[in-house]
């Protein structure tokens, strides 16, 4: 490998190959790198597919260059202006878990306390002796 690439640069290469982790960037003849998932772009990415496609001429920025294993990290996201940020209320709420008070038990919507409801049931036949075989 050569040692031309220096961590922190910027370079464009040509995406070689996906993978579902990340995608392979050729840098030059002999020189390629790996985009992690994670480093494709800002926010979520499922599925590689949807951002990049073999033979796309991507901007990359070398993250670290490893001689020994012969790797190199790559970011595309690293050459990218972050996203500016939403306002509070423009953001989803994150769901909480809360304790709610001992009235909320007897307020449950129907559907979720059934299984409990069945398990009453179960108890009170399993009492009746003439449900019982003999």
């Amino acid at each position: 490998m050569t040692t031309k690439f220096e961590t922190g640069s910027v370079v464009t290469g040509k995406v070689t190959g996906i993978q579902p982790y990340g995608a392979f960037v050729a840098l030059d003849e002999e020189t390629q790198g790996l985009v992690h998932i994670s480093e494709i772009t800002h926010g979520f990415v499922k599925d590689v597919n949807e951002h990049l496609s073999v033979g796309d001429e991507v901007q990359v920025k070398v993250l670290s260059v490893d001689e020994a294993k012969g790797k190199i990290s790559l970011s595309i996201r690293a050459t990218q202006e972050a996203p500016a940020e939403q306002p509070a209320a423009a953001k989803k709420p994150r769901r909480q878990g809360s304790v709610k008070p001992a009235a909320a038990e007897e307020t449950t919507p129907a559907g979720f306390n059934t299984l409990k409801d069945k398990l009453e049931e179960w108890i009170e036949q399993s009492k009746r002796e003439d449900l019982i075989k003999k």
